[in-house]
């Protein structure tokens, strides 16, 4: 096992591995931006360096610097977190040219995932189904609009390179459609630098249902169970749970036996997530494929009683793993709500000092998070403060340790997402598990 690695990411998925690596007895190196210089998980990795200024550009995604400091701290691998430089093909290699060992795929499935137009060929390729769409660029708005016209509105405009709902639009008509595919290219291409656009037909009445995967150097491919998305906010996931609850136990074995093949057929290894969108009558279509740890892990974690952290730790160092699906028992139900420092109702972020920080406890209670009372949300950084996972023998009972929870939480000084999520939970339509993307539109807001 490595001796020592750097964790090239920040707050509280920086502190989630540090765990991991400290009951493996391995050292950790972290990285901090001078906005960073007091966070928690600074002071609990084995050493800490400055990276740069606060802006992400000058700190967290300076490549240079951060492979600078894995090389003089003597470093044997990177774990990357979710977010930052998780999904950069470019970082990859740049830890490969000094023999310094990502945790995570590839560079070249990296690149091939991260690549929505090129994901979405691979998976036909690898008979994963897919929404009825185009396989190709689409060249400009009138090409656009005679596409679409041919598959039939409402259209999903997507941008190739696009993550969090940037340069994608819902299409109702073509003359919307003639109005807003610039927009959407040029926004593309100001985020991600590149402005490739294609479509999809609209899935109507969605669930957002993915899978965890994780996969080995030696062919093994294991499909850890399943986790509902839908509950978002601008395309943001906001409430996660395991199982799914609307799923039957026959397309749940579908989905998973899709997923495997597909980790085999593109040569996926450590741990990723395929997402799909699934229809009222259960038919699931191919989404995305993150190629990193999820935000949301700990459901699964949860209901498993893996450390998925470790499984990456253990790939990476060329390890088989040790178990199948076959002999990984799935237990209870779990859910996730994310914490963001931001106005319950606007959704706009909360920047500030947190005065006070009490975390819920109890049985069946579990916390992520990277603040204490005293710590600044900056505007720097994504508002995300912390996460809440909750467990139960079924889906009842963890919904009602999640709601108590909540209401002991105490964070002053920000306003938080709290009053939000706690009017989800209690909706009937989320206790009924009958939530779909559209969920957050129609009911909350």
């Amino acid at each position: 096992m490595f001796k020592k690695i750097l964790i090239a990411n920040r707050g509280e998925i920086a502190r989630r591995i540090i765990r991991t690596c400290d009951r493996l007895g391995i050292e950790t190196v972290a990285i901090y931006s001078e906005a960073d210089e007091n966070s928690l998980h600074v002071r609990e990795a084995t050493e800490a360096y400055c990276v740069g200024k606060p802006p992400v550009a000058q700190s967290y995604l300076n490549i240079d610097e951060i492979i600078e400091i894995a090389k003089k701290t003597g470093a044997e691998a990177v774990h990357p977190g979710y977010g930052l430089l998780s999904e950069n093909a470019q970082f990859v290699r740049a830890c490969e040219d000094v023999d310094l060992v990502f945790i995570g795929p590839s560079a070249d499935v990296m690149s091939k995932m991260g690549d929505k137009l090129e994901a979405r060929k691979t998976m036909k390729g690898a008979g994963v189904p897919v929404v009825e769409g185009i396989d190709a660029a689409i060249q400009d708005a009138e090409e656009a609009v005679k596409i679409a016209g041919e598959i039939g509105y409402p259209i999903m405009l997507k941008a190739s390179a696009g993550g969090g709902g940037i340069g994608m639009q819902l299409i109702h008509s073509e003359e919307e459609m003639a109005s807003a595919f610039e927009g959407n290219q040029k926004r593309a291409q100001s985020f991600f630098g590149e402005g490739t656009m294609y479509m999809e037909r609209f899935v109507a009445d969605a669930h957002h249902i993915e899978v965890q995967l994780i996969v080995d150097e030696h062919g093994n491919a294991v499909a850890l169970f399943d986790r509902e998305c839908s509950i978002q906010r601008r395309n943001q996931k906001v409430v996660e749970e395991a199982p799914s609850p609307f799923i039957s136990s026959e397309t749940r074995e579908k989905m998973l036996v899709a997923s495997e093949q597909a980790a085999k057929h593109i040569g996926y290894t450590n741990a990723g997530t395929i997402e799909y969108l699934v229809d009222a009558d259960e038919n699931f279509y191919f989404l995305e494929m993150n190629t990193r740890l999820q935000v949301e892990h700990p459901v699964t974690e949860e209901i498993t009683g893996l450390d998925l952290v470790e499984a990456q730790l253990r790939i990476a160092n060329g390890e088989r793993l040790s178990f199948t699906r076959s002999n990984v028992e799935k237990k209870g139900h779990a859910i996730e709500v994310r914490i963001y420092a931001e106005n319950p109702k606007t959704f706009f972020p909360s920047p500030g000092t947190i005065t006070n920080f009490v975390l819920p406890e109890g049985r069946g209670v579990r916390n992520e998070v990277g603040v204490e009372s005293g710590s600044v949300v900056t505007p720097f950084y994504d508002p995300m403060i912390g996460k809440l996972i909750t467990w139960g023998s079924t889906r009842d009972e963890a919904i009602e340790r999640l709601e108590r929870a909540l209401r002991e939480y105490v964070i002053e000084g920000i306003e938080t997402n709290i009053p939000m999520i706690v009017d989800v939970i209690t909706h009937e339509q989320f206790k009924k598990g009958q939530t779909t993307t559209k969920f957050v539109d129609e009911y909350y807001l």
